[in-house]
């Protein structure tokens, strides 16, 4: 295990977000993170970094106006979805597989309304600047999304480089796809089908999610191994930017081992 404990509460602390800097792995058909060190510590005792970067990168958080036009930015999103209770599942799949609404409703613990909800496909393990982690990856299908919002979730997480599977993205064939231009024809000769028939419908699952106004987080990573099928509370932690369409965020989950945590009422003595 690799819990940080708090000395104060005996809370159990979990770090859920891959680690972030130079190098980390980009979506094909984004510019790489840029970054440089414009004040140095042997220069001038202290140190600043400048960036230029896509928001979309490592662990991120996407809010529903990345994908609905007039949507909700990170500014709005309600803290009541950044911080909360909910499960961790693990729901292994492999190549170009999908999560369906079937693994969801068999899941354990069951997901119930309110949840904050972490898909864990195994994905994560594979985390890295390489065709297959985005070309190949799962991702959730459109019935799964549609599965999620008429439950009721507050948040939706994935250890995938995106929601939806790559070939219902413009990784694929999809809008200004594709952005992989292997892709297309190894899943025609890998599976002999066409991917604009077994995937009709550009990024489906994520803007079904979005548009019911559930934030996402996308990435997942660090110790999530350690709370497979539990129950856990979570936070994450997205800039307070007006209409800002995702940011890198650290995201965390917290257990109770003892069961005798509790929120301090914040009365004045």
């Amino acid at each position: 295990m690799t819990a940080v404990v708090d000395p104060y509460s005996n809370l159990e602390l979990y770090e859920l977000s891959h680690v972030w800097g130079h190098g980390v792995p980009m979506l094909p058909g984004l510019d790489d993170v840029a970054m440089y060190r414009n004040v140095r510590h042997g220069t001038h005792g202290v140190m600043t970094h400048h960036f230029k970067m896509s928001m979309h990168t490592g662990t991120h958080m996407n809010a529903p106006i990345h994908l609905v036009q007039r949507g909700a930015g990170a500014a709005a999103i309600p803290l009541d979805s950044l911080f909360g209770n909910g499960v961790i599942l693990s729901i292994p799949k492999g190549q170009w597989e999908l999560v369906t609404a079937d693994d969801l409703a068999a899941a354990s613990p069951a997901i119930q309304e309110g949840d904050f909800v972490v898909i864990v496909t195994g994905w994560h393990h594979k985390y890295s600047d390489s065709l297959e982690y985005f070309g190949d990856s799962p991702g959730l299908s459109k019935e799964s999304a549609e599965w999620l919002v008429e439950k009721g979730v507050k948040m939706v997480a994935v250890d995938t480089p995106q929601v939806d599977h790559p070939l219902a993205t413009s990784l694929g064939p999809q809008r200004n796809g594709p952005l992989m231009n292997r892709l297309v024809g190894k899943y025609t000769s890998e599976t002999g089908r066409d991917p604009k028939e077994d995937h009709p419908d550009w990024n489906v699952a994520h803007k079904t999610i979005l548009a019911a106004n559930i934030p996402t987080i996308e990435q997942v990573g660090g110790d999530v191994d350690d709370l497979l099928n539990k129950r856990v509370t979570l936070y994450a932690t997205p800039w307070n930017w007006e209409h800002g369409d995702a940011c890198p965020v650290r995201f965390v989950a917290m257990i109770d081992p003892s069961g005798e945590c509790r929120i301090e009422p914040g009365l004045a003595e």
